[in-house]
């Protein structure tokens, strides 16, 4: 690799510089949650799932949530918008506060093959180590990664863990500029192509794998898609080559300067907080956690997958997994079957049998 672009942006930052400078919370006024609480009621009667922007009127909290949007995708990477009563508002206004807040930033896209397009990220027993389940499933850690087909990650904490479970932040172009100061051929190894596992995931005509670089340079920033989780499960695929010991000293490298002091940033999370995540240009990871034996005090979060239609551009690899709406042009998330619906559970779907 010839003399590797270090970045500068706004985007670009370390941890430790951040977290005292701040600014990266907006507490909710009462006039604006009494805002945001009259137009999710407006629209009580209507399925969630096809509910647009125009359907929320918010002429107060509008010019909030654009400078926060701004600030999502041209600045640091991430917001936090805190201080919604969850603890009093049923989960049907809850979800649709979400869904109008989350209007102003992109349009959510499937989670799952089932069409879910607001996803419950809690322990309903599952291993995060099993190849055909979600790590989102269980209470173990998870290592940083990037969730693979959104462009914005939007997670609302309803309820928090007993103990445990702290969510870190890390900039993708800061541990890049690291990278190519002390070792340009590992950074250069995250730009080559990597198999990853679709764990199950995929349709008709697909293989059980998908294959793309990590890191993207670019001039917006070093773009990101990487699970380490995945794309180790690959290799239970004995159609694939192994991975090199370069590709795994590539990928060590990442997590262990993402979870350096000198980079990572621990983000405050508490019942009532929505976190936004520019999903291209930042890696998140969570630590593992102790819940409550009481099933109504678990630790519950709501996540949101994004497209961003008005979005800049995205490198063409990164489409490799779930490729692009033919409407849009930007990450269209899972496929679903013929006649299949997207919606709205209001609880995880492993709870609704």
């Amino acid at each position: 690799m010839n003399e590797p672009r270090k970045y500068h942006l706004a985007n670009t930052w370390h941890g430790p510089e951040l977290a005292a400078r701040g600014g990266w919370v907006h507490e909710f006024t009462e006039a604006e949650i009494d805002e945001l609480a009259a137009a999710a009621d407006a629209v009580m009667d209507q399925d969630t799932a096809q509910l647009r922007a125009d359907a929320f009127d918010l002429p107060r909290l509008d010019p909030v949530l654009a400078r926060n949007r701004a600030e999502l995708l041209d600045g640091r990477g991430f917001v936090v918008l805190r201080g919604l009563p969850v603890q009093d508002w049923p989960m049907a206004r809850i979800v649709r506060v979400y869904w109008a807040i989350a209007s102003r930033i992109g349009v959510p896209i499937p989670q799952n093959a089932i069409g879910n397009l607001l996803g419950h990220v809690t322990d309903v027993g599952g291993n995060s180590e099993d190849p055909n389940q979600r790590a989102h499933q269980s209470k173990g850690a998870l290592p940083f990664h990037t969730d693979i087909s959104a462009e914005v990650v939007g997670l609302l904490c309803v309820k928090a863990a007993r103990s445990g479970g702290v969510s870190a932040l890390a900039s993708v172009s800061a541990i890049w500029n690291e990278m190519v100061e002390t070792r340009p051929d590992l950074a250069e190894a995250l730009t080559e192509p990597f198999h990853l596992d679709r764990r199950g995931d995929e349709v008709e005509g697909q293989a059980p794998w998908f294959t793309m670089p990590i890191l993207v340079p670019g001039d917006a920033g070093v773009y990101i898609c990487h699970n380490p989780r995945f794309v180790r499960s690959a290799q239970r695929f004995s159609e694939l080559p192994r991975l090199t010991d370069r590709q795994e000293r590539a990928m060590d490298l990442l997590q262990s300067l993402a979870d350096d002091p000198r980079f990572k940033l621990e983000t405050g999370f508490r019942p009532g907080d929505i976190q936004f995540i520019n999903n291209l240009m930042l890696i998140h990871s969570r630590g593992p956690y102790e819940d409550w034996a009481d099933l109504g005090r678990r630790r519950h979060l709501l996540r949101l997958w994004l497209s961003v239609p008005d979005g800049k551009p995205i490198p063409e690899a990164l489409y490799a997994r779930h490729g692009a709406d033919p409407d849009t042009g930007r990450p269209r998330g899972f496929h679903l079957p013929p006649g299949s619906l997207a919606t709205v559970p209001l609880q995880p779907p492993e709870l609704m049998a």
